[in-house]
Parts: C-alpha cells; sequence; structure tokens
C-alpha cells in the first residue's frame, strides 16, 4: 500500500510541474463540501492511503502532510506508515494549521493548487490570504488527480424522490416563502445554495448520491419568483419534472451554475453563505453580480437554522422511528451476547456482528439505508472512534470476554437514527467498570440538563466533561452534533462542545431541535468505551426567572448493567438512570414478544 501511494504522490508531483505548482492540495471534499464523500471524490484516500472521513493532503516537491483530527489520530498514524507522509495532529500542541504551515513554506512566487470547486469558499478566501501574505498566488482550476486515477468513478446518479406532506409537514411553497422572507431581511432578492441537505430540505426532495445521506449532487439559485435547480439530466424523473413545472422549479444541467451566474439577470444583491457554496463558484456569482451592478451579501444561511428545527410532524414521526430502531438495536444486543457465549456456535466476527443488526434494521418499516456505516469495534478496536471492521484485514473475532463497541443508524422515511452502546461480553476488569459508569454519569447528567432559553451547547458541554475531567479523562470530539430528518445524520447548526471556535457563531438550543450526547473513553490499544444517546429539546417551564428547555431523550436502549459500578453513581445519576431504563420498558415493551421483553425487564431492574 505504501509503495503505491509513493508512486502516486511522485506522479502528482511530476503534474504539478507540468502545471507550475508548488503545493498541491487536496481536501476531503466533494462540490458541496458534503461530510461523505462518493468514490470519484476520494482523491485523498487515492494519493494518501488514509480511508477516515476527514482529513487533507498538502503536497510540495519534497514533503507531503496529512492534517486530520483526534478521531482519526490512531487510524491514520497506521494508514500512513511507509508513505512517506507526515501526519499532523490538528489541535495539538505545536502543530501548526494548514495555513499557518503554508505561510512558513511559501516563497515570493510560489503557487498554491487546489480545485476550487471542492473547497469551501471560507476555506478558498482564507488560503487566497495566506498566499497573498506569502507573495505567491493560487491555482484553483486544475483537478490533477485527471490523468493520474486511470479507473477514478464517474459522478453518482440516482433518481431523485419527492416527499409528501405527511413526511415533511411543511409544503414547498411555505418553505420557499420563507426563505424569501429571510432574504428580504438582508436586502436580497436572490440566494445561492450548494450545500445538499440544505436544498434537499427546502424543495421536499430526497436522493442517493451520497453514500448514507440521501440527497443529489445540486446546486440552487432561488428568487423571488422561481427555483433554478442544477442536476444531472438522470435524477430527473417524470414525477420530479412534474413537481418542478407545479412550483416554478426550472431544471437546469449539473455544470452549468458558474456560467449560468454570468448570464443570470440580477435584478438586485444575491445573498449567499460562504460556508455552503464553493470557492469556484463564489468567484463565478462575485463576478456576475459585480457585472450587473449587484452585490453578493454574504450572511448565514436561513436554511441551516430553518431545516435543524423540525415541526410536530417531524417530531412525531422521528419519536416512532425512534422506538422501532432502539427494539432492533435491543434484538441485536441479545443475539451477541448470547451467540458469543455460545461454545457450539460459529465464531462471530466485528463485521459479522455488524452485518446481522444491518439486517435487523433493514426490516423495520420505511426503511431506506443506513445513516452512516456500521462501527463495530472489540477491544482495542474501539479505541478508533471511527473504526471499520474490514473482513479480511481487520476484523476481530468476538469473544467471551472484554467488551463490544457498536455505532450505528439507519435511515427512514420517518427520520435518521444514531446510537451507540457498548457491551460487555463476558468478564470485565474492574478499570473498565469504571469508565463505562463514568460515561454513563457523564451522559446521564447531560441527558437530565434543565437550562434557560439561550443557551448553547458549549454552555452545557461542562455537564458532560465534568465527570471526565475530575479523573484526568477527556475525549477528543464534540460531546453532541445535531440530527437531520432523514438527511444528513451530522447536521449544523446545533453541536455540543467545550472548544469555541473562532468566527464560528454558535446557535441557542431551542425546542424542535435533537442533538446527540455521546461521552466517551478511549484507551489506545486497550479499548473504548461510548454511549449515545439522542435527545429532543422541549419545554420545561416558563416562570419569573425566565423560558427553561430541557431535553427528553429519543434513544430507548439500557446502559449495561454488567459495566455499571455503583460507587460512581451520584444519587442524582443514580435517579436518572433508573428513571431512564423505567422510560425504556415503557417504550419498548409493546413492541417486543414474551421472550424479548424477559431481556428488557432484566436490564433494566433498577439499581
Amino acid at each position: 500500500m505504501s509503495i503505491t501511494n509513493r508512486d502516486r504522490i511522485e506522479k502528482l508531483r511530476a503534474a504539478m510541474r507540468a502545471a507550475g505548482i508548488d503545493y498541491y492540495m487536496i481536501p476531503t471534499g466533494d462540490f458541496h463540501n458534503s461530510e461523505y464523500v462518493a468514490e470519484h471524490f476520494r482523491t485523498r484516500e487515492f494519493f494518501s492511503g488514509f480511508t477516515g472521513s476527514a482529513g487533507t493532503l498538502v503536497v510540495s516537491m519534497d514533503e507531503a502532510y496529512l492534517w486530520t483530527d483526534g478521531r482519526y489520530f490512531i487510524q491514520a498514524a497506521g494508514e500512513l506508515e511507509g508513505s512517506g507522509i507526515g501526519l499532523m495532529k490538528m489541535s495539538e500542541p505545536g502543530v501548526p494549521t494548514i495555513r499557518e504551515f503554508l505561510g512558513q513554506k511559501m516563497g515570493e512566487g510560489s503557487v498554491l493548487g487546489f480545485d476550487g470547486r471542492c473547497v469551501s469558499c471560507k476555506e478558498g478566501r482564507a488560503l487566497e490570504a495566506a498566499a497573498r501574505k506569502a507573495k505567491g498566488s493560487l491555482r484553483t482550476d486544475l483537478d490533477l488527480a485527471d490523468g493520474i486515477w486511470e479507473d477514478r468513478p464517474g459522478l453518482p446518479c440516482h433518481p431523485v424522490i419527492v416527499l409528501g406532506d405527511e413526511y415533511t409537514g411543511e409544503d414547498i411553497e411555505s418553505k420557499l416563502g420563507r426563505l424569501r422572507e429571510k432574504a428580504e431581511e438582508y436586502g436580497c432578492v436572490s440566494y445561492i445554495d450548494s450545500k445538499l441537505d440544505c436544498i434537499m430540505w427546502l424543495l421536499n426532495l430526497r436522493g442517493e448520491d451520497v453514500e448514507c445521506n440521501p440527497v443529489a449532487l445540486s446546486h440552487m439559485l432561488v428568487d423571488q419568483s422561481n427555483v433554478y435547480l442544477f442536476i444531472q439530466e438522470g435524477e430527473i424523473t417524470g414525477e420530479l419534472r412534474a413537481y418542478a413545472a407545479l412550483h416554478r422549479i426550472s431544471l437546469l444541467p449539473y455544470d452549468d451554475l458558474e456560467d449560468f451566474l454570468g448570464i443570470y439577470d440580477h435584478r438586485g444583491d444575491l445573498m449567499c453563505d460562504p460556508a455552503s457554496i464553493s470557492y469556484s463558484v463564489y468567484l463565478a456569482a462575485k463576478k456576475g453580480a459585480a457585472n450587473a451592478a449587484c452585490r453578493l451579501k454574504e450572511e448565514e444561511s436561513p436554511l441551516e437554522e430553518l431545516k435543524c428545527v423540525k415541526n410536530e410532524v417531524e417530531m412525531s414521526n422521528i419519536r416512532s422511528c425512534y422506538r422501532q430502531d432502539s427494539a432492533a438495536l435491543c434484538r441485536f444486543i441479545m443475539w451477541v451476547t448470547e451467540r458469543v457465549n455460545d461454545t457450539s456456535a460459529e465464531p462471530v466476527t466485528e463485521s459479522g456482528a455488524a452485518h446481522y443488526l444491518d439486517h435487523l434494521r433493514s426490516l423495520l418499516p420505511d426503511f431506506m439505508g443506513l445513516s452512516f456505516a456500521t462501527i463495530s469495534a472489540y477491544g482495542p478496536n474501539a479505541a478508533m472512534m471511527h473504526y471499520e471492521a474490514v473482513p479480511g484485514i481487520s476484523d476481530a473475532e468476538l469473544k467471551p470476554e472484554g467488551m463490544l463497541l457498536v455505532d450505528s443508524g439507519g435511515q427512514y422515511m420517518t427520520g435518521t437514527t444514531d446510537v451507540t452502546r457498548t457491551i460487555a461480553l463476558g468478564p470485565v476488569t474492574d478499570e473498565m467498570r469504571k469508565h463505562y459508569t463514568l460515561t454513563a454519569v457523564s451522559n446521564l447528567q447531560l441527558q437530565g440538563a434543565v437550562f434557560l432559553d439561550g443557551c448553547t451547547g458549549a454552555n452545557l458541554d461542562i455537564l458532560a466533561r465534568e465527570p471526565m475531567w475530575r479523573e484526568g479523562l477527556d475525549y477528543k470530539c464534540g460531546t453532541g452534533h445535531g440530527i437531520g430528518y432523514f438527511l444528513n445524520v451530522h447536521e449544523s447548526p446545533p453541536s455540543i462542545r467545550w472548544r469555541v471556535f473562532p468566527g464560528r457563531q454558535d446557535k441557542a438550543l431551542a425546542p424542535g431541535m435533537i442533538v446527540s450526547d455521546e461521552p466517551g473513553v478511549y484507551l489506545e490499544g486497550r479499548y473504548g468505551i461510548r454511549i449515545e444517546t439522542i435527545l429532543e429539546v422541549v419545554e420545561h417551564e416558563t416562570n419569573e426567572w425566565g423560558r427553561f428547555l430541557a431535553f427528553e431523550p429519543l434513544t430507548w436502549v439500557p446502559f449495561d448493567r454488567k459495566l455499571i459500578d455503583v460507587r460512581y453513581l451520584t444519587p442524582q445519576t443514580r435517579e436518572l438512570l433508573n428513571d431512564y431504563h423505567a422510560r425504556v420498558r415503557e417504550e419498548l415493551a409493546p413492541l417486543m414478544d414474551s421472550r424479548e421483553q424477559e431481556w428488557l425487564f432484566a436490564q433494566t431492574e433498577p439499581f
């Protein structure tokens, strides 16, 4: 693998010389800044060999480095070994950012290249400033993988589906009206967006072009009377054509957006979110607006905030969806613990366990696929947050000892699920039980929070981390993220994390938002623990002191009794745990047969 990647890097350097480029940057990105990318866009993986979902490769004539975050430090170190590519551990002391690195390395006249379609406007402008400061320049019109990646897959293309009001709870005209009102508030007559989940939500469409995310590759421009949807011809069905005609949606070729911006009849200022369009689209929009004597006004996407607050139809569907999904995970936990301890049965591997859980989900109503590849990680493998078992490469056999971490979720017409439970397969150590109980306490403290309206996730993160920090522990990821409705499993803007990033303004949590609650302990080479429960933000009470909000669980899966050490439970968290388990019984018992109910009641006995 490392020899192959060394060869590819050398071919890339040859292409850089021919194009007059000194530094070439390859992010993990498609034309829409999606979290997960189709095979066509996995250029960084092709050149580096690193398979994680987040990372950026920078190559010069004599160096190559890959930047990734704490979720992937262990995985990246293993996959980069022997490749000649250095690992830059983002946010660690002494590790420069990409911009800092380029600022130190680029000299006068040097050229930084990247495919501007795969870099966000915000990042592209920051790189432009860094190059200018170093007296260098940018070249953003080349995809240097062309000619090197000979068997590169084509763009994904699947028929789009139109969702009915029984799933969305709000028709397209209502949503368009709300968007247009927001644009008017900023003095704009049109709005441009390339963020796929925003486009799909606004137009009540779904697709299959990004693995695990039900979206279709597309760009969109909305003005006061029309919608222009740039989409591949192969995506367009008869249903979509009729729907488009009814709602004044012009269906245009996917690749035509940049040219269209040059001829579009601007009748006022154009609004965009720099985080929602690529650098290439930004340059085209800026030029088109300037040519029409209009301004390109930059504001945060109104669609992000509108989308993340679910209406009552969506929430009713989501609650039902999570009950069914939780029951499936309980059936899996029953099966895997019994199977691993059955000496007469065939051995089960990590991937075999994942496949069985995926099968159980596929039997549920309205199932449309997975929301991400199931993480089934046993023993030391669970210390890698985004580990994926691969038969023949890394696929541990499960044994009646230690712990199995399973992080999984499904896509349904009625919602998107995400849940993690860590399971004892047999005897465990006292240290494992301590760390599991600390994780449970962290999870429960956040789950039980009551907070004033206006609080952000940054205000609440300490509730989850305090038990960890008190023991000198931490987890190198956020505590929680937003979740879409039959959309992306990671949805902005809701998040729960302690670190405040410069230039990013946190949004207050509001009723109708759903967020994850997923603290953990990860000990490299030993084991990993994560407990993830999805929470709905709900009204709590309003009195003379203000409006108070709280969380209501959507996930109903027991904590593992065998891993709880009651010495580390506080009186409050013991009560929270017992209350949660009582609700688990109430929510799931009607969905289970007698044998499953017997297991459920044993797992939810009060402490």
